[in-house]
């Protein structure tokens, strides 16, 4: 079964950036749990535990570590300490354990969704860009699980033992396209298996500064957080999770920018636009990684543009990424089922501008 065929304007190969159940960001109904450690220096010594783990972890308040020491997520000496009022040593260190902290339950909201598909066990929906997947500390509602509770009400049976929808994948906010839906645990499962053993293909399509060379190929480097800034994923060497993706130009506009298909191997957190910033061609408009190194958007490819063709790309508000064909085994039929999205609006007018050169 198919659905949203590509219009005459649409490459008939699509693709954008995917995040799956094994990336870090994949649990979002959960803050990050951490864990800390502090070595009493020797001004603290003889103060009380809470009050010197306060000061010395300064994102904890004393009423917070308090609480923490309750819950028996402190230990020192080899052992669990529960005492707030213990009188400290120097040198002595303490590990701290901060739960992620659960959050609210969602509540069903009635907002539009893009319903490409739909039976009793998967919901397939074309995402805006400007949705957020899941409520989360900025964003408590508004998000693509208000709408999709409002949207399925008593057809969601309990996953987990919770009524809800099963999200076994994401898109970034800015990030446009298709996503797969459970609607039970059966499905779920099957789903998350699909993306486990890297059987469901996904493509997307992106729009980017420069033209890649070689026009097609491979590009593979574990990705994990960046040493140099910590709100960035990168390339690393020496940790990280292995990531791989192929991809082709798909059409080129001078030097200047191209569109390129992209099809995930696997699916780290932002590994289009990580990966396609590693060689040298970032995304349009992505306003994270698509600095060059002259810090402006675009960097050197831009200059190569005259205006206003130019302001078009540099001020477009998102990354040029959309999710645009999906492929999977449908985990209660067995039924291979593929699905396009037409490449959205906004993107459409930057290729239409490009092609006017």
């Amino acid at each position: 079964m198919a659905a949203n065929s590509p219009d005459d304007n649409t490459p008939d190969d699509l693709s954008d950036d995917f995040l799956d159940p094994d990336d870090d960001a994949g649990s979002p109904a959960y803050a990050t749990a951490r864990a800390l450690a502090y070595t009493i220096p020797d001004e603290a010594a003889g103060q009380r535990l809470d009050k010197a783990l306060a000061a010395g972890l300064p994102d904890l308040s004393r009423s917070r570590v308090q609480a923490l020491l309750d819950q028996g997520c402190v230990r020192g000496d080899g052992r669990t300490i529960t005492d707030a009022s213990l009188r400290v040593k120097p040198g002595q260190r303490f590990e701290v354990d901060v739960p992620g902290a659960e959050a609210a339950e969602p509540v069903a909201q009635d907002i539009p969704l893009d319903v490409v598909y739909e039976d009793a066990d998967v919901l397939v929906i074309d995402k805006p860009a400007g949705l957020v997947v899941h409520p989360a500390a900025g964003n408590p509602d508004g998000t693509l699980v208000n709408a999709l509770l409002a949207h399925c009400g008593d057809s969601l049976s309990g996953i987990g033992g919770v009524r809800r929808p099963g999200i076994v994948h994401r898109l970034d906010k800015d990030t446009s396209g298709l996503m797969v839906v459970a609607k039970n645990d059966r499905a779920h499962h099957g789903l998350s298996d699909q993306f486990s053993d890297r059987t469901l293909s996904r493509t997307y399509l992106a729009l980017v500064w420069g033209v890649p060379n070689p026009i097609q190929g491979r590009i593979e480097g574990n990705i994990g957080r960046s040493s140099a800034d910590r709100k960035k994923m990168a390339v690393v060497t020496g940790g990280g999770k292995p990531a791989a993706t192929k991809y082709r130009v798909v059409k080129s506009f001078g030097m200047a920018a191209s569109l390129v298909e992209c099809v995930l191997e696997t699916g780290r957190t932002h590994q289009i636009r990580v990966h396609l910033t590693h060689i040298g061609h970032p995304l349009v408009g992505d306003p994270l990684y698509g600095r060059g190194r002259s810090g402006r958007p675009g960097g050197k490819f831009a200059s190569l543009l005259p205006e206003p063709v130019r302001g078009s790309l540099v001020g477009f508000p998102r990354q040029a990424l959309h999710a645009a064909a999906l492929t999977f085994r449908h985990p209660v039929s067995g039924e291979i089922v593929a699905f396009r999205s037409p490449i959205p609006a906004d993107i459409h007018e930057l290729i239409v501008t490009l092609e006017s050169l």
